[in-house]
């Protein structure tokens, strides 16, 4: 088994790691890499069948892993461009991800006060751009995420995360993005960027987090 799963970790490793492919080629081969580690694994785990069933785990988890790789189109270096440009100043980072997706990490001094969920005046430009360049490419999806610091519970923090999260989609729906491309997640206190222990800190961690990303279509 340890023989099997360094033989998955090289297949996942060689489809992950060129250094020469293009952004685009590069996300597919990600996912691609990943999932042939995965399958391997899995392949070896179902059954009799040694080296045989590995390789077919690892071409069978490629195929699904080339399948949810995701696109560094034309579309998405135009759409980080734009929200760079809008957001300078701001506070906010617009940058991409190892997997090809935009990221924008949005902090709570011009997201949400302490403890609430209503998005801040000074935010909502930056939203209204966002929404705008989202409609440039609907074959985007949208992840949302919210977090707290660590004042108060999981049972508190918890659901205002993911409030915070929710209203942020709510507001750019409100602006003409379809509610279907977007999913919402809630992660409390258990992400922080920073040590909680200052107010600084804290404020670090009071955050929503938003990704897009283009599946590659086969």
């Amino acid at each position: 088994m340890k023989k099997l799963t360094v033989t998955a970790l090289l297949l996942a490793l060689s489809a992950a790691g060129c250094a020469d492919m293009s952004e685009t080629q590069r996300g597919t081969a990600t996912g691609a890499g990943v999932g042939a580690g995965i399958g391997a694994i899995l392949g070896a785990a179902t059954g009799n069948g040694g080296g045989g069933r590995a390789l077919g785990g690892a071409a069978i988890g490629g195929a699904i892993g080339a399948v949810t790789g995701n696109v560094w189109s034309n579309h998405m270096e135009n759409q980080k461009r734009a929200m760079q440009q809008a957001a300078k100043g701001t506070g906010v980072e617009v940058t991409q991800t190892a997997d090809n997706r935009l990221k924008l990490e949005i902090p709570s001094d011009i997201s949400f006060d302490i403890g609430r969920a209503d998005i801040k005046p000074n935010l909502r430009p930056v939203l209204d751009r966002f929404a705008a360049t989202l409609a440039e490419n609907e074959a985007t999806v949208i992840t949302i995420i919210g977090h707290t610091d660590n004042t108060g519970s999981d049972a508190i923090n918890d659901p205002l995360s993911r409030e915070r999260a929710i209203r942020t989609r709510d507001y750019l729906s409100t602006r003409g993005v379809s509610p279907s491309r977007f999913s919402v997640e809630g992660h409390g206190s258990h992400e922080p960027l920073a040590a909680n222990n200052s107010d600084a800190n804290r404020a670090r961690n009071r955050r929503v987090e938003i990704f897009v990303a283009e599946p590659q279509q086969h």
